[in-house]
């Protein structure tokens, strides 16, 4: 069964998520900059609220990928007090200065994060080389890759998307995500036939999720 991951940036997407079918949320908060991480009450708040999967974002601030040895710091220590919440996974992704893959940091993180599992997120299509990048997150020990493939949203991306679906050959879930919606969805599965997808499902100008979006997606991607 194909399934679907919503990012959520409040309280209320989180419970819209749920309502609607969703499988996991991913909970972040400043979506102006594509997400950071979000406030120990907030997780605490969603935990209480949700039965699904809840994948926490760890970013200290928008910008590029290549953290200070402060902010690094500052990841570990996030990821050290919000396994206690009773969270399901992990989302993020640290590259070097020349944007390949900093494998020292991303796989203290991983092992930090045991034994949940973790998803490098879109500092993924900031990448020079996509094929070396996909095998350098797989050695890290990710199990999740939330990619455009590469292009600003998957539509843009989806020929990059398929090749990395293949490439993956199962040993890491390549979930596409940024700019999909149920207008798209269908097409992009029927080219990717990733099992994992990933939206905001947001409609309109607020940072909310649209419950009846989140429920076309579903239906779409499990209309096959």
């Amino acid at each position: 069964m194909k399934k679907i991951e919503i990012a959520c940036f409040n309280l209320e997407s989180v419970l819209i998520a749920q309502k609607a079918g969703a499988d996991r949320v991913e909970l972040c908060v400043d979506i102006s900059v594509g997400g950071t991480t979000p406030s120990i009450e907030m997780i605490q708040q969603a935990r209480e609220n949700l039965t699904i999967d809840l994948y926490v974002m760890i970013r200290t601030r928008g910008g590029d990928f290549a953290y200070s040895d402060a902010e690094f710091k500052q990841m570990k220590s996030e990821i050290e007090t919000i396994k206690k919440f009773g969270v399901n996974g992990f989302v993020f992704g640290i590259l070097n200065e020349d944007k390949a893959i900093n494998l020292e940091q991303n796989k203290a993180l991983v092992e930090l994060a045991k034994p949940f599992s973790c998803t490098f997120h879109r500092a993924f299509d900031e990448v020079l080389d996509y094929e070396k990048a996909l095998e350098d997150i797989i050695s890290c020990g990710f199990s999740t890759i939330l990619t455009s493939g590469s292009y600003p949203n998957v539509m843009e991306g989806k020929e990059v998307l398929k090749q990395l679906v293949i490439q993956a050959n199962n040993r890491i879930e390549i979930m596409p995500g940024g700019g999909l919606r149920s207008a798209n969805i269908s097409v992009l599965d029927e080219i990717v036939n990733a099992n994992w997808y990933h939206s905001s499902a947001i409609t309109d100008e607020t940072e909310t999720a649209n419950e009846e979006e989140i429920i076309s997606l579903k239906n779409k991607l499990h209309a096959k």
